[in-house]
């Protein structure tokens, strides 16, 4: 007999309590960093009891119609008042929730979210859709002033796989299912939708869908906008619900006016996604380079090779050496190529070939790298926490660029962090990995490690988080690749956006949503608040 294993979601960290960094893990990474950073404080801080925090009580009552989808419970409040970013988990360990949803609201059917809108576009109340709280840029945080209340709208009751279309390769979802429930109801037709991000296991349908998220997979289909069929989306005013097509040319995509719009127009409540076969041929290899540049040129090659790899990352030396355990001066490519139809070798033959034209030298036991990344990948988040724990500065930070101007921006980017380890934390290391790769351009993913002064390490952050983006900005890359735009990329996004296309936004914004209700703050000013973004 299978014995199902019960897990308890973190209402301060990521993932579950069960998956946290505990016993020998922990004690090896806090060795780890005591060696790299001897005199370090790293006294370990529990995170409180949401118990103990004091919390305003609600504001609201809800409507008789919707009490029993609604909850005031204290953990629940408190584990809808932030994302997961390192800043959203500092402040949690700190006890620092000065913006708390009055109610959590999880509606089990289409029409509970109509009555939703409407109770609260009619009291004033903002709606903060929450997906599975993963954000990592103040996106679902109720940090908004003058509403009578906060709403957190938390869709995980609509799970299911709805219909699946098997001759079109394509299933009508709820945007409540998390990643591997999803996978599980899509298993049995023998299709997928390979969609996988690193919070495949707490994120949802409709925060993907909402944020424009990525997958792991590194060409082609690496945003879900690729995948998407058509949408149905309650918003204040009514219902849009597309047509389900496999491509159109009439008029300016409706679909595309709500994918990235970060739950302001209003909430995803199912999609029609396109699936595909589920992969039987794989094969993989990992290439070390003893120069950067030449990695990059080869990376370069392979993206406009038109073999398109379903993996095909750059790490960086510093990447490579601390989540990897390999050295390699100009750091290792990962490739992996798979297909459900035909073998890939050859594929995987000339993309290593291209490699060795630049210099790389393919590893014995191709795998091994590819897992052992794999492995720390998986692990990262539970270890910024545990290293948050202990008064480090651990975040990450993305952008995405043209070829022709990597070189500058990488080399601006990794300066102006450094410069600001420096100054805000004395030292640290910056790492730099692609993600995905596109015939025009890279999408880099910086890690920063630095040494944090406990108290101080948000505000030590939030320096470093502003010195980069400055760079990203005056490099030519974009703010965000994949992680959305949230209240904490708001000043760079304002920037980064054409004026015409802001008046448009704002316009659509009310029609669509005159009261001003959903998720103030992101993406646009609140009503009545003149671009203002505070922290």
């Amino acid at each position: 007999m299978v014995r199902e294993v019960l897990s308890t979601r973190s209402w301060w960290g990521w993932g579950t309590v069960e998956g946290a960094v505990t016993g020998n893990e922990r004690a090896a990474l806090v060795e780890r960093v005591a060696a790299l950073l001897p005199g370090q404080d790293l006294t370990d801080h529990e995170p409180p009891d949401p118990v103990d925090l004091a919390l305003p009580p609600a504001r609201l009552r809800p409507p008789d119609s919707l009490a029993g989808c609604t909850s005031d419970d204290v953990t629940d409040r408190a584990a809808h008042a932030h994302g997961k970013a390192f800043r959203d988990v500092v402040r949690n360990l700190h006890g620092d929730l000065r913006h708390v949803p009055d109610l959590v609201v999880r509606p089990s059917t289409e029409q509970q979210v109509v009555d939703v809108l409407d109770w609260c576009g009619s009291a004033g109340v903002a709606v903060i859709p929450y997906g599975g709280g993963s954000s990592v840029v103040g996106g679902v945080e109720p940090r908004c002033t003058g509403y009578p209340g906060v709403v957190s709208l938390d869709l995980g009751r609509l799970d299911r796989v709805i219909e699946i279309d098997t001759t079109s390769r394509a299933a009508r979802v709820q945007a409540g299912v998390f990643g591997p429930h999803l996978e599980d109801q899509l298993r049995p037709s023998g299709l997928t939708l390979r969609h996988f991000p690193q919070s495949f296991e707490f994120s949802t349908l409709g925060g993907w869908l909402a944020t424009r998220a990525s997958g792991h997979y590194a060409t082609l289909t690496t945003h879900i906008d690729d995948l998407t069929e058509s949408l149905r989306v309650v918003s204040p005013v009514g219902i849009s619900e597309s047509r389900r097509l496999p491509g159109s040319g009439a008029g300016p995509s409706p679909d595309r006016m709500f994918l990235g719009s970060e739950g302001t127009l209003g909430v995803i409540t199912e999609a029609w996604m396109r699936l595909r076969d589920r992969p039987q041929h794989r094969a993989g290899a990992s290439v070390r380079f003893a120069d950067y540049p030449a990695a990059v040129a080869a990376t370069r090659d392979i993206a406009q090779s038109g073999l398109h790899p379903s993996n095909c990352r750059l790490l960086d030396a510093a990447e490579a050496f601390l989540n990897a355990g390999v050295s390699a001066g100009g750091g290792v490519l990962v490739l992996a190529f798979e297909s459900a139809d035909h073998p890939v070798d050859a594929s995987l033959a000339r993309a290593v070939e291209l490699c060795r034209e630049h210099g790389g030298v393919v590893d014995a036991g191709p795998t091994r790298v590819s897992d052992d990344w794999r492995s720390s990948f998986l692990r990262m988040p539970y270890q910024r926490d545990a290293l948050a724990r202990i008064g480090m500065v651990v975040e990450t930070f993305e952008t995405a660029c043209t070829w022709d101007r990597f070189e500058a921006l990488h080399a601006a980017v990794t300066e102006a962090a450094q410069a600001a380890i420096r100054e805000v934390c004395g030292v640290g290391v910056i790492t730099c990995r692609f993600t995905h790769v596109y015939p025009d351009g890279p999408a880099p993913y910086f890690g920063v490690y630095a040494a944090g002064k406990w108290g101080s390490t948000v505000a030590q952050w939030d320096e470093i988080k502003a010195a980069v983006s400055e760079a990203i900005a005056a490099h030519g890359g974009t703010i965000t690749h994949h992680h959305a735009v949230g209240r904490d990329h708001r000043p760079w996004y304002d920037r980064q956006r054409p004026e015409p296309f802001a008046l448009a936004l704002t316009a659509a914004k009310a029609a669509l949503d005159p009261a001003g209700i959903l998720n103030p703050g992101v993406l646009l000013p609140e009503p009545g608040v003149r671009g203002r973004v505070t922290w």
